[in-house]
């Protein structure tokens, strides 16, 4: 299945939905980083995660970035994403490993350990919006669904998912966003609570095959579902020698003159993409 996102309205707009099914950007991921498990799980939920709400933003030049910091062995993890579906993001240690949960899933809570989650919106204006929320469990999803209530006052349900093959491939991922309008009346807020408890996992959902039409007929196919939007996704690094080079010049003519001295090549690598872009001392020499 192509990876790619849905909007749609329900309940004559009092509910706003977004699905997506992520599987080839964050194997994409998992293979660049080459990611434990437990990792893969937890940066494929973040990037899972940051693209629904990258698609919330209103410019073509807005971004968002999630940022979580944490007291656990994978330290920190970092998503951006634009409205456009394209989404990046890496592990600040992306082989950290963690024991199995007492259910025997991989332990991404764990991984995380307490902590904080970031969230920041560059909108082109002079001051980009930032908010910070106390982790709550860890499991990104929860923390989410925190964020929402709590920063943005919108009464949301966020579900992410990642399942792993045997041989530490992604098998699925996914995740929905089920949030209520400020109208919603309480008949539709008690149906709708009624019909969440019935829903085991997402992954669960994308194992039976549902793309994203299907899991939001899953979840709200008795209010009438609407879909408004359909895009594709990817992971996208923005990275370049032109924008690299621009690191290098913001280093001031001293310290590229100490570059240049030592005579050796120096290489700069992209967090995000993995990319490595190497600059001769001639080369650094020759910066504007």
């Amino acid at each position: 299945m192509e990876d790619y996102m849905i909007r749609a309205t329900a309940a004559d707009a009092q509910i706003r939905a977004f699905a997506v099914t992520s599987r080839e950007l964050v194997e994409y991921a998992r293979a660049a980083h080459d990611t434990s498990p437990v990792v893969t799980a937890a940066l494929g939920r973040l990037m899972t995660g940051a693209l629904m709400m990258g698609s919330m933003l209103k410019g073509e030049k807005d971004i968002l970035t999630l940022q979580i910091n944490g007291e656990g062995p994978v330290h920190g993890l970092t998503a951006t994403a634009d409205s456009l579906g394209h989404v990046k993001g890496y592990a600040d240690n992306p082989q950290a490993m963690m024991p199995p949960n007492s259910v025997g899933k991989l332990d991404v809570g764990g991984v995380i350990g307490t902590g904080v989650l970031h969230v920041m919106k560059d909108m082109g204006l002079k001051e980009p919006y930032s908010s910070t929320i106390a982790l709550q469990t860890g499991e990104i999803a929860d923390d989410l669904t925190y964020y929402f209530a709590a920063s943005e006052q919108v009464p949301s349900v966020v579900a992410l998912g990642v399942l792993m093959n045997r041989d530490n491939t992604v098998r699925q991922a996914g995740g929905f966003i089920i949030q209520l309008m400020p109208f919603t009346s309480e008949e539709v807020i008690g149906r709708l609570e009624k019909k969440l408890a019935n829903i085991t996992s997402v992954t669960e959902l994308l194992e039976k095959g549902k793309n994203p039409e299907e899991i939001l007929e899953s979840v709200l196919g008795e209010f009438g579902v609407e879909i408004t939007d359909r895009h594709p996704v990817s992971f996208q690094c923005d990275c370049s020698r032109q924008r690299v080079e621009k690191v290098l010049l913001s280093l001031g003519r001293e310290d590229r003159q100490e570059l240049i001295n030592e005579g050796k090549d120096v290489e700069l690598h992209c967090h995000f993409c993995g990319k490595n872009y190497v600059f001769t001392a001639e080369e650094i020499k020759n910066l504007a």
